[in-house]
């Protein structure tokens, strides 16, 4: 029986992974900002836990951990699923509304990690799964800040999948499309107060498509969750996974964008090396 700890877990996403995880018979520290928002979603079951935790307060990460340990014994699987979104141009964002997401998209995952993996170093196993988004690989207009956290998280789980790797412990990001979960609700999404006349055809057109969207995305979020158990089932994870069509399609768009841009630059970027 696997340990897991679960960011965000009373909906969406993490309320489904957990729901998966308890159905194969594993143990689930479940957290949230309100645990009984949990055992509300899931109800109460002997291999699941329900622990207070704000991603944003470090204290809180350290606590929660120690809990799950001292309940269940071991911290096999973590995913880093808490977050929310933000639309509005760049310029759109202000200081205080992009502090408050990368506190929580960034900071918040990062408190939470360094919480696990003392634990999952000593057991010199583990499985770290970081929630990103295709928002993480492909920028779109409107969801630039947004999209920032999520880079931010893609680099440090590639930076986390090379440094865990000698110690037998696995890191994976997971870059989701558009899925059919309350994303683009209001207590999901967040948009900018600050709406500039001159985004309109551009930044105002993402939000009129993000309003009809609502609710109608492709993806299945139960499939997800159900991916998320066979990605913990691999014995040989990758360090990205894509889920969606639409992910995978943007993906190999990008990809064909920069392979194109490399080779019509590569004769000015090879000429800057001395001696070149």
């Amino acid at each position: 029986m696997r340990t897991w700890l679960i960011t965000g877990a009373s909906r969406g996403f993490g309320a489904l992974i957990a729901e998966q995880a308890l159905i194969a018979g594993d143990a689930v520290i479940a957290t949230a900002r309100n645990p009984a928002d949990v055992t509300a979603r899931l109800g109460a079951q002997p291999n699941l836990l329900a622990v207070r935790l704000d991603v944003t307060r470090e204290d809180e990460a350290l606590q929660a951990v120690a809990a799950g340990i001292k309940h269940f014994g071991r911290l096999d699987v973590l995913v880093n699923n808490a977050g929310y979104g933000l639309l509005g141009a760049v310029e759109e964002t202000s200081a205080a509304e992009a502090e408050r997401l990368f506190a929580t998209n960034v900071f918040g995952l990062l408190n939470v990690t360094r919480a696990v993996l003392p634990q999952m170093r000593r057991q010199r196993s583990g499985h770290v799964i970081n929630i990103s988004s295709i928002g993480g690989y492909q920028a779109y207009l409107g969801w630039g800040v947004y999209g920032a956290t999520k880079f931010a998280v893609e680099g440090i789980s590639e930076a986390l999948s090379q440094e865990l790797a000698p110690l037998g412990i696995h890191a994976t990001v997971v870059e989701p499309g558009f899925f059919r979960t309350d994303f683009l609700d209001a207590q999901s999404l967040v948009k900018t107060a600050l709406e500039l006349p001159d985004y309109e055809e551009t930044v105002g057109a993402m939000r009129r498509f993000a309003h009809g969207a609502n609710h109608a995305q492709p993806g299945d979020p139960a499939k997800l969750a159900g991916a998320i158990l066979a990605l913990v089932n691999a014995p040989n994870p990758p360090q990205r996974l894509p889920l969606g069509s639409d992910t995978v399609a943007r993906i190999d768009a990008k990809n064909r964008l920069v392979e194109a841009e490399l080779a019509q630059w590569a004769s000015l970027a090879l000429s800057t090396d001395f001696g070149a």
